[in-house]
């Protein structure tokens, strides 16, 4: 769970988004199919959910409209999402809610079927049949727990207004915020449904302190007033953080490149000098391209990659064969809110250098605002990794498997560099270059770094191929 968009007492409508997630690709913002309110959140952000567990619980009618309770499985609805399908706000947001209304209840003589991505061959979406037996909706590709009605449960503290703690406070957050903060909750005034949410909460603690924009105070009860540490010796506490997501997916791949890829490394300084130079008279004749190092970079690593196909490849060790990729999908190091991330440039072989310059600026503006699709970090056949820009030379790269290669770049500095016999101050960077030795040989990973260094000391070399 990455981030909760409502919290108990909150009012929902149907297709609201109510919480962000994180899969192992990306976050996906998951929609609820009921209108209603939200009687309980069953985890905290930063909670590990398994798929199919009870994500939120909604008090309302179904909308089914016969009242029965049902638990919505909406894993698939999730998928299409980050897929960037119709979603249910889109053109196909009415079949989403129909699906749903036909997910909720099955009668005994039908199987279960997907709630979301089932082909229309299968006839329209039918009405639950009353007496029909509630039955769990299977996805087909489950990646999110579920969303829970529970209108039929009046007993449940959630649904019983005669229940103090449901009357009062819902959330568990809300109750620990509370008590780190030494708060009676007997003396926040609760919201228009009778339940106390942090928004009330938060009000209360402005209108009591005397300050306002203290809900920073109200995070993860790690701090009290004052950003006091509430245990310990500030700053020398034990943490332990869940590796999940897409840092679990990076963890993966890595762990995956060390134990199956015997690389090698080898490496070159060169003269960056006139590459530094194309790329200001770039600037100036095409102010509008952006056309800076990474996109001359991007543009030499393809070059090189068409000289040299074998490294554009993969191994599939199931069947005993290298495969050489067709077209070069070029990934690229880049930051991103939750860690370093891939972005792919698909087809970067078949683009201009401004093309490659505006697909390389989209992809690491989504990377930073965290909205890289699934297809976006996936597909790529080589890796060019600019660490430079962390202000450090050299690097051993680790492949990102199942690629065969990468290449690295370091930071672009002043040094001495003997010029037409004379020592002058030149743009000198760092070329480091890992290959999987299963693929080639030094031969042919060194005449590729030879023909990348070529490039950079000599930009115009390129023109002669193109």
């Amino acid at each position: 769970m990455v981030e909760w968009h409502v919290s108990a007492g909150d009012e929902v409508v149907v297709d609201q988004e109510v919480v962000t997630v994180e899969t192992a690709k990306a976050a996906v913002s998951v929609p609820c199919p009921y209108a209603g309110t939200v009687a309980q959140v069953h985890a905290e952000a930063g909670q590990v959910l398994p798929v199919g567990e009870p994500l939120i619980t909604i008090g309302a009618e179904v909308a089914a409209g016969d009242g029965a309770g049902a638990d919505i499985n909406t894993a698939a609805g999730a998928r299409s999402r980050a897929d960037g399908e119709a979603g249910p706000q889109g053109a196909g947001g009415e079949q989403y809610r129909e699906e749903e209304r036909a997910g909720a209840e099955l009668p005994e003589d039908e199987p279960e079927r997907p709630l979301i991505g089932y082909g229309a061959g299968e006839g329209p979406a039918r009405r639950a049949r009353t007496g029909g037996r509630r039955r769990r909706a299977a996805a087909t590709r489950p990646d999110t727990p579920s969303v829970r009605d529970t209108t039929s449960r009046p007993n449940t503290p959630a649904a019983r207004p005669d229940h103090p703690a449901a009357v009062r406070v819902i959330s568990p957050l809300v109750r620990r915020l509370a008590a780190d903060r030494g708060v009676d909750i007997a003396e926040v005034p609760p919201g228009p449904t009778g339940v106390i949410r942090k928004a009330d909460l938060t009000a209360y603690l402005e209108r009591t302190d005397g300050v306002s924009g203290r809900q920073d105070d109200l995070t993860d009860g790690v701090s009290g007033r004052g950003g006091q540490q509430t245990a310990g010796v500030p700053g020398r506490e034990e943490r332990r953080i869940p590796i999940q997501g897409v840092q679990r997916l990076m963890v993966e791949r890595l762990s995956t490149s060390r134990r199956e890829i015997p690389d090698a490394t080898t490496w070159v300084d060169v003269d960056s000098t006139r590459l530094m130079k194309a790329k200001d008279a770039l600037k100036a004749a095409r102010p509008d391209a952006g056309i800076g190092v990474l996109p001359l970079l991007a543009r030499i690593t393809v070059a090189g990659l068409r000289a040299y196909p074998a490294l554009n490849s993969s191994v599939d060790t199931e069947a005993g064969e290298i495969v050489h990729h067709g077209a070069v999908n070029l990934g690229f190091a880049a930051q991103s809110p939750r860690g370093l991330v891939v972005p792919v440039v698909h087809g970067a072989d078949a683009l201009t250098t401004a093309e490659l310059a505006a697909a390389l600026r989209q992809l690491t503006v989504r990377a930073r605002d965290g909205k890289l699709s699934p297809a976006q970090l996936t597909g790529g056949t080589f890796t060019l990794n600019n660490y430079g820009v962390f202000g450090v030379d050299g690097s051993t790269p680790i492949i990102n498997h199942p690629e065969a290669a990468m290449l690295g770049v370091g930071r672009i500095v002043d040094k001495p560099w003997a010029h037409h016999g004379k020592v002058k101050l030149r743009k000198v960077t760092q070329l480091s270059f890992t290959f999987d030795h299963r693929v080639c040989d030094g031969g042919t990973a060194g005449g590729f770094l030879r023909f990348v260094a070529d490039c950079v000391e000599q930009p115009a070399a390129l023109l002669a191929d193109l």
